[in-house]
């Protein structure tokens, strides 16, 4: 499956997105220091408290595999991602080569049906049209076999937002609520939104639990 968004992001443009965001741990816990007050870190501390080392993790749409990095720190050994861009890929593999990276989109996850204990996105979803959305959270949550762990731009209503200038790159909602909705055998375990410090932005992150 082919969208105007994954051609956008596997020409230059996403190049460039990923040149930008090649973080070391260090800057991007400071980064969400800046932004949140928090580190990441910390964030998925409280989210996977309880959930082992060995727990099989799935990154959708893992870039250079910053996230993916942190997790591996904190001491998570099973790690996996997908990623659409083959030169973010590259780095990835490079850098993090005890990690498993595949090239594939959020709409055809090339793995059985809940093969993963935890399935989660970072700031994917919000790049995602709104009419495809359906067709990725389906996907994700076929292959979750005990959680989906989200975080993304928030807003209570779905809303369109300008992207470096570009149209149709970029939408905010309450994309837990829209899981929810649309899957009966999801719970809320655990939810934090997080408002920016320095503006009025608010992002959101959360813990879905699978009814097994």
């Amino acid at each position: 499956m082919t969208t105007p968004q994954i051609t956008t992001w596997v020409n230059d443009f996403g190049r460039e997105y990923t040149d930008r965001n090649i973080l070391s741990q260090s800057v991007l816990n400071t980064l969400y220091e800046k932004n949140y007050g928090v580190t990441r870190r910390s964030l998925n501390e409280l989210f996977l408290s309880g959930i082992p080392a060995d727990a099989r993790i799935l990154e959708v749409g893992c870039n250079v595999g910053n996230q993916l990095a942190v997790l591996r720190e904190m001491g998570y050994r099973n790690l996996h991602g997908v990623e659409i861009q083959e030169y973010a890929l590259e780095q990835a593999r490079r850098n993090l080569p005890e990690i498993q990276f595949t090239r594939a989109s959020a709409f055809e996850i090339p793995y059985p049906d809940k093969h993963f204990d935890v399935v989660f996105t970072s700031g994917v979803l919000i790049h995602i049209a709104p009419d495809d959305l359906p067709k990725a959270v389906d996907e994700i949550h076929r292959c979750a076999g005990q959680y989906v762990w989200g975080f993304e731009y928030y807003s209570p209503q779905m809303v369109e937002v300008k992207y470096r200038g570009n149209e149709g790159l970029l939408w905010k909602m309450d994309y837990a609520m829209f899981y929810l909705e649309r899957f009966a055998d999801l719970s809320l375990a655990r939810r934090k939104d997080l408002r920016y410090l320095e503006n009025s932005n608010v992002d959101s992150m959360f813990l879905l639990r699978k009814t097994i």
